[in-house]
């Protein structure tokens, strides 16, 4: 491949002033506009292509940012791929380049993303929801990071989420509104932020609205289809032939999809027997016209990325960041067919 001294010595110049002429640079080495002309011109015949890894060097700029994400449970992550999505875009505005980092589990977020910092990036986002380390000494200081939906154990620069706990309340304000009394709560698990202001939104409505909840209608599981069926097909076992409850609100689609799974297999169905809602709008959701609370989950990504920029481009010129520390987007219920009102007579758990 040609080099830039080949491109120098083609258009008659020195290597300096070759760089500055194609780096538009304004540096020490000025060259007119006839050498620039030149330079470019015998760069074209060469089919000369910068070097990455010397530009990177020279401007103390990969342009790449990238995305961590634990992806280790074995079922499709559409909310990951939904966020991702809008990472992507954030970074093709920005015309930056992204590479995804897996973790096998956020124990290994102390080792792993301090590995990453290494210079191959400019910044990270890092999607972060159930992190367990109790320390966050080991996040790197030289490398802008840009978090979702942290948990309070994470404090990077910037974190953007969704306003969970509106969400929690809404949702179970609506189901109110509409008449349904025993709902079976289906939150995320213990101690992760969002799970949790969620769980805390439902009983907020519940409360102003002087509307008990059981204290066997409050089930914790995992953001997965498979913690929402395990958790339900366990739960339909413990109250067989007692009233099956008039609607499950569910603290994400993966749990909602695993519970309609799990109603399914004891012959229920969602909505004739049963309602249903979740959390997030995934494009399952969307498909199966499930109700839902609606995350702006593309437009976090975004948000995510534009911050990202923002505090990589204020390390750069050496000034302090003075943008939001904490972005807080809305959300809104999404009214689709499995939300229909309650039944006029209650069933029986088969």
């Amino acid at each position: 491949m040609p080099t830039l001294a080949d491109v120098a010595r083609e258009a008659g110049v020195s290597s300096a002033a070759a760089s500055s002429a194609l780096s538009g640079a304004k540096g020490s080495t000025r060259v007119s506009v006839e050498t620039r002309e030149r330079v470019l011109a015998a760069a074209a015949r060469l089919s000369y292509r910068p070097n990455a890894t010397a530009r990177a060097l020279t401007f103390q700029r990969t342009n790449a940012i990238g995305f961590v994400a634990n992806i280790a449970n074995e079922e499709p992550n559409l909310y990951f791929l939904e966020i991702f999505s809008g990472v992507v875009r954030g970074a093709t505005q920005a015309q930056q380049s992204t590479s995804i980092f897996p973790l096998g589990g956020w124990e290994e977020a102390p080792k792993r993303i301090p590995a990453l910092c290494d210079g191959r990036v400019d910044g990270l986002v890092v999607l972060a929801r159930q992190l367990e380390d109790d320390s966050t000494t080991w996040l790197p200081p030289h490398t802008p990071m840009v978090t979702i939906h942290a948990g309070p154990l994470l404090q990077a620069q910037v974190n953007v989420e969704a306003d969970d706990e509106a969400g929690g309340y809404t949702i179970a304000r609506h189901m109110l509104e509409l008449g349904y009394r025993r709902i079976l709560c289906m939150g995320g698990p213990v101690n992760v932020k969002g799970a949790d202001v969620r769980v805390d939104g439902f009983l907020r409505a519940h409360a102003e609205a002087a509307v008990e909840v059981a204290s066997d209608h409050l089930i914790r599981t995992w953001f997965t289809a498979e913690g929402g069926r395990q958790a339900m097909r366990e739960w339909l076992q413990r109250h067989r032939g007692q009233p099956l409850p008039e609607a499950v609100c569910c603290g994400s689609d993966d749990i909602a999809f695993g519970c309609i799974e799990a109603l399914q297999s004891c012959g229920l169905s969602v909505p004739r027997d049963i309602s249903i809602a979740g959390f997030d709008d995934t494009l399952m959701a969307r498909a199966l016209g499930m109700t839902t609370v609606r995350q702006p989950l593309l437009e976090i990504g975004r948000r995510a990325v534009e911050a990202l920029m923002q505090l990589i481009e204020a390390q750069r010129r050496g000034e302090a960041y003075e943008g939001p520390r904490d972005i807080v987007l809305p959300v809104e219920i999404v009214h689709r067919r499995t939300l229909p009102g309650p039944r006029s007579e209650p069933l029986t758990i088969p």
